[in-house]
């Protein structure tokens, strides 16, 4: 995810908040990937869907993390996604994973964890998404 623009990265949080005209944005300016993600950290099964379709297994598995899925975090390990497993920690309020994104100077990430944990803490999820 480092490969983002800072800019792009305050889009996709932003996204996640709901904001539709930047999820359309974010859609039709070169984005897709992270359009279907901020729908599917929301809940959409057709957005983790597309994510797996369209060649981004990452984004799914990191989705399905960040709501405590231990099988997609330890994917994300094995095939050494290791900010996305670093997020999904932060996503869920480990101080040690804020921390450290704060170290490397990448409050960016800090923000888009505090935005999905404050998401994904109002809200109640029957997940039947894809296992890993």
């Amino acid at each position: 995810m480092t490969r983002y623009p800072a800019k792009i990265l305050v889009a996709f949080g932003e996204a996640i908040d709901g904001n539709e005209k930047i999820f359309d944005w974010l859609l039709k300016n070169g984005y897709p990937e992270l359009a279907a993600l901020s729908k599917a950290i929301r809940g959409s099964e057709e957005a983790n869907r597309w994510l797996m379709k369209n060649g981004f297994p990452q984004y799914a598995a990191f989705d399905m993390a960040i709501v405590k899925d231990k099988k997609a975090f330890d994917w994300l390990v094995k095939y050494k996604f290791d900010l996305l497993a670093k997020l999904t920690l932060a996503a869920q309020g480990d101080k040690n994973a804020i921390r450290w994104f704060a170290i490397q100077n990448l409050q960016v990430f800090i923000r888009i964890a505090k935005k999905i944990k404050a998401f994904t803490d109002g809200q109640t999820f029957d997940y039947h998404k894809i296992h890993f």
